[in-house]
Formats: C-alpha cells, structure tokens, sequence
C-alpha cells in the first residue's frame, strides 16, 4: 500500500459513524467506506469507496496524490457509461473523456475523478438502449428522452458534492464541457474555482450526439468556429490540437 493510500485510511475510521443534514433536497449523505491502492494503465491512483444514504449505488474517487486541504485540484465528475466505458459503443464521447480524464490526472501531482453510477444522464441503462431506439428513428439524445418522460438530463450532482467535499478539497478545476455540472456543484457548496475544457475528436457515429449537446444542452462545444466573446470565460480547445493562436488587433 503506497503511502498516500495508507493516510487516506484515515477517512473511514473519521466516516464509521458519519452523519449529516445531507445535501441537496433530499438531503443526501455519504460517507467513505473504503480505499485502496489503484495501479492502471494512467498512473498510479489511490480509488476511494462511498456508501450513501439514498440508494444502493456505490459511486468512488480516483485520486492522485492526497488532495486533502489542497486548492484548485483538477476533478473530472465522470457519469457512468456501460456502453461507452466497458464496450466501446462510439455512439457517445464517454470512453474517450474518462480515459483523457485518468491520463491527465495521472500525469499530475494531485487530482481527482469521480465515477457516478449515473447511467444514461441518470435515466438507467434499460431506458438508456429505449433511448437509443429512438434515436436511431431519428430523435435527438433530448427529444429521445423527453419521449420516454425524462428531462433532457435526470442527473443530480449533490452525492458528487459532498464527495468533494469528504475528500478534503478546498477547491476544484473542473473538467467538463457542461455549464450545469458547474452551477450544481457550486449550488452545493463546491468552490469551483475554474473550468477546464474537456473536448475529444468526434466520430461519424457520435457527432451528431456532441452536436445535440452544444446546440440544445448547452455545452460549451465549439464546431463551427464561432468567434470568442468577450463574456466567455476561457476558449475551447480539443485534445490533441494546438493552442489557439491570438487573433492579430
């Protein structure tokens, strides 16, 4: 056992008993419950079990280095993708963010990556493949889950928040693409001091799915070119590719 795991051992005896008003609405808590040492691929990590008081999911941390006390630590919240994640579907961007995510942080001295058991936009995975049903009638990823009854994206950030938060981070560099996962988190009380952008190559079978994220989800994914506003907080760029050159005055 690495060192940094051996001290984050410290969290489960100071979590055996927690308890809390909980987060959010339904006043959600959770509490770690184990951690070990992870060797992949990406580096080396230490990954961090979670019980929770809602239900039986079992969401955990990947990290690098302890992030304890520490700002501006780089955290990715990754949503759960059997298809994309285990199986390789090229229907989604989901497999090629999370692996860019453990590389990245891997690379790093401190991070974190949240795995979320929120699949399918937190509609499950048997709604999900109905979902992709519609799709492949001709319905956008929205369209296709309003039909089923759902909002556009059912996902709820309090558990990831106060995931967060038990881990000890004072503040965090999220990676994400996705305004509402930044405005959740800080609705919850996650000092979110910045965004990184987190954009991945497209495919044929899955730009129309990236497509439907940034014209009807609003995520900041930039296809077209479009110029840089002034009130836009920091330029998209895509894994892979160069800075963007400075516009001449």
């Amino acid at each position: 056992m690495t060192s940094v795991t051996a001290d984050l051992q410290q969290l489960v005896e100071r979590d055996r008993d927690h308890e809390c008003p909980g987060y959010g609405p339904e006043h959600l808590c959770v509490r770690i419950v184990g951690v070990a040492d992870l060797p992949t691929r990406f580096g080396e990590f230490s990954i961090v079990a979670f019980w929770n008081n809602r239900d039986s999911k079992e969401h955990v941390a990947i990290i690098r280095g302890d992030v304890r006390g520490q700002e501006n630590v780089p955290c990715r919240v990754h949503s759960e993708c059997l298809t994309g994640d285990a199986l390789g579907s090229l229907r989604c961007d989901c497999r090629d963010q999370l692996e860019a995510a453990l590389r990245r942080v891997g690379e790093l001295p401190l991070g974190i990556v949240l795995y979320m058991r929120q699949e399918g936009r937190g509609i499950g995975l048997i709604n999900k493949i109905r979902a992709y049903a519609l799709q492949d009638r001709g319905l956008d990823t929205v369209e296709a889950n309003l039909a089923l009854g759902f909002r556009d994206d059912e996902r709820d950030y309090a558990i990831a928040a106060h995931m967060i938060d038990s881990l000890g981070a004072k503040s965090i560099q999220l990676m994400t693409n996705n305004p509402r996962k930044v405005d959740q988190l800080r609705e919850y009380g996650v000092t979110v001091s910045g965004r990184v952008p987190h954009i991945l190559p497209s495919n044929p079978h899955n730009l129309f799915y990236l497509q439907t994220k940034a014209n009807r989800s609003g995520h900041f994914i930039d296809f077209a070119g479009k110029p840089h506003l002034p009130e836009q907080s920091d330029w998209v760029r895509v894994e892979g590719m160069p800075e963007r050159i400075p516009e001449e005055e």
